[in-house]
């Protein structure tokens, strides 16, 4: 007669396998990707009627397939495209030049003169995307810049260190106005 060899009880070993499963996951962490933060604008129902801007209130930023960068009908450069942008959104009442301002009022801040300001974005098909984010870093900076000298104006602090409310107040009365044009052959 044979003896029995004793078995190595292997009920627990799935209990063990899905622990070192749930610590593993709740200690690595995931690659997180980075990318643009834009709002989109609600969709719009369908209006026959083109909507009229004021060329003033426009600064054209056209990027062709070579990359070369067009503000306003004019070459430019992306060393100077921020603050060129920031110039540009900055309110001046009485510069007929300049994009048109209004009035608003905004809690915390009170009454703040707005730029109707649009910086309108366009690129070719073959524009390389380095160039293409280069110039969406450059736009984004001016308007961060903005939104710091308001926050110095009104608060005497760095946007970074405001509470909510402030920061909320701050981002309603800078708006980052970018419309990206559907890209073109140029």
């Amino acid at each position: 007669m044979a003896k029995k060899v004793p078995e190595i009880n292997s009920s627990s070993q799935a209990d063990i396998a899905f622990l070192l499963l749930c610590f593993f996951l709740m200690t690595t962490s995931m690659d997180v990707d980075y990318g643009i933060t834009r709002r989109l604008p609600p969709p719009v129902e369908q209006n026959d009627d083109d909507v009229k801007v004021k060329e003033r209130n426009v600064m054209n930023v056209l990027i062709n397939k070579n990359n070369k960068l067009m503000v306003n009908g004019r070459p430019s450069d992306i060393s100077t495209l921020k603050e060129d942008a920031k110039n540009f959104m900055t309110p001046r009442p009485g510069d007929e030049t300049a994009p048109e301002v209004e009035p608003k009022t905004f809690d915390l801040l009170g009454e703040v003169m707005m730029s109707k300001g649009v910086i309108s974005l366009q690129n070719d098909r073959g524009t390389s995307y380095a160039m293409y984010i280069s110039v969406q870093n450059e736009l984004a900076r001016a308007f961060n810049e903005l939104k710091e000298d308001m926050a110095w104006k009104h608060f005497h602090k760095h946007f970074d260190q405001l509470n909510e409310d402030q920061a909320k107040a701050v981002n309603d009365a800078v708006p980052v106005r970018v419309s990206e044009a559907e890209p073109a052959e140029y």
